[in-house]
């Protein structure tokens, strides 16, 4: 479990991390090398879970040796998968990254909504529901492996 105390708010208690697939951890289905060191790193501390229509067929050949669990759900109803899989896994003790529409619901289950601009662009409509936006995957990634960067960006 990672917690995290930020001033003038509850603690977020994480207990697993969800991360979107294509255009968050993957770019045109491949988990780019620097990521990879950070995946280990944080699957250490905690479950890892990787949530994709797997669009490219290539998730599990990616991420599994890894460490990282991979769940698959049909290209339709995306969101809804999503959600209820960060809500099966405890809600508010999820920390959830992503980039894309079908990642809202995600986010509003969630306790920690990180949102990543990165090579593959950012829906704008996800920003409301995010706690903390970055500018690529390792920057949020290295935000979870270091809470204190997350105090820094929510305290009151």
């Amino acid at each position: 479990m990672i917690e995290i105390a930020v001033p003038g708010r509850e603690p977020f208690q994480i207990a697993s991390v969800v991360l979107d697939y294509n255009g968050t951890i993957a770019v045109d289905g491949k988990i780019p090398m620097e990521l990879k060191p950070l995946l280990v790193k944080l699957r250490k501390l905690l479950p890892v879970f990787v949530l994709t229509a797997d669009t490219y067929g290539s998730a599990r050949a990616q991420c599994e040796p890894l460490g990282l669990q991979v769940r698959t759900f049909p290209q339709e109803n995306a969101a809804v998968c999503k959600e209820e899989i960060v809500r099966e896994l405890g809600g508010k003790n999820v920390a959830c990254l992503g980039n894309g529409f079908n990642d809202i619901s995600m986010f509003q289950a969630a306790g920690l909504g990180i949102a990543v601009l990165d090579g593959e662009g950012l829906c704008t409509s996800l920003l409301p529901h995010a706690a903390v936006l970055c500018r690529s995957s390792a920057e949020a990634l290295a935000l979870l492996l270091n809470p204190k960067r997350v105090i820094a960006d929510l305290r009151s």
